[in-house]
C-alpha cells in the first residue's frame, strides 16, 4: 500500500513535519535519519510499559539524532548511549527494570523495496541514487522494513557517571575530572592536535 507524505505519521508529526524539522537539526534529510523517525515511533508503541526509559542506539550515524527529535533523550542528558557495534538498531529500555525493545532495519525486509535495499546495502554510489524516489520508498515503507525483539539491559550496565572532584591540569592549567590522572586526557595525548 502507497502511502503520501500527508497521511504518514511519524509520532505526532506529519512525514513533511517531521522532515523539515529533521533538515533543520540534521542539515538534511539523510535517509538514516527518516528511518531512524520511524525506528522511534515503532520502539515506543512496542515499549512494554514505564514511563522513564533511556535508549541505546547502535550506530553514531542519524540514527541518534532520530532519538533526539523525537524523545527527551539526548546525549547531553545521558539518557541516550551510542554502542557502535555497526548496526542499524535502537534499544528503549525502563530505567529502572531494563525491560526494553529492540528495533532494527530488517534486511530480509527490505528486498521488495529497490531504493532502500540500495542505499543501505551500498550497491550504488550516492550520486547515482535516485534520493527522491529513496524518501518515497521509506515513507511507503514505513515500520515495515523494521523488526523488534524484546531485550533485558543488564542490571550492571553503566549508569551515567556521577560527577568527579575537578582539578586543575599541572600541564595547561584547564580544569578537568580527578579520576583521569594526573593530567587532563588533551595533554595525555587523547586529542589529535600536532
Amino acid at each position: 500500500m502507497k502511502h503520501g507524505t500527508s497521511d504518514r505519521k511519524i509520532g505526532p508529526l506529519t512525514a513533511e513535519e517531521y522532515i523539515e524539522k529533521g533538515k533543520s537539526f540534521h542539515g538534511s534529510m539523510a535517509p538514516g535519519l527518516l528511518i531512524g523517525g520511524f525506528m522511534v515511533d515503532y520502539a515506543r508503541k512496542n515499549l512494554p510499559g514505564g514511563e522513564f526509559f533511556d535508549v541505546i542506539s547502535e550506530t553514531g550515524h542519524c540514527l541518534p539524532d532520530a532519538v533526539q527529535l523525537l524523545t527527551p533523550c539526548t546525549i547531553g542528558n545521558g539518557w541516550l548511549k551510542i554502542i557502535d557495534t555497526g548496526r542499524f538498531a535502537i534499544t528503549f529500555y525502563d530505567k529502572s527494570t531494563g525491560d526494553g525493545v529492540r528495533v532494527y532495519l530488517d534486511p530480509k525486509k527490505l528486498e521488495s523495496w529497490e531504493e532502500i535495499n540500495s542505499w543501505f546495502f551500498r550497491l550504488k554510489p550516492k550520486k547515482e541514487q535516485d534520493s527522491e524516489k529513496l524518501v518515497a520508498e521509506i515513507i511507503d515503507a514505513g515500520p515495515e522494513i523494521l523488526s523488534h525483539e524484546p531485550v533485558k539491559v543488564r542490571s550492571d550496565f553503566p549508569a551515567r557517571p556521577h560527577k568527579e572532584h575537578i582539578v586543575l591540569c599541572s600541564s595547561c592549567g584547564e580544569a578537568y575530572p580527578e579520576g583521569h590522572g594526573e593530567k587532563c586526557m588533551g595533554c595525555s595525548g587523547l586529542l589529535p592536535f600536532i
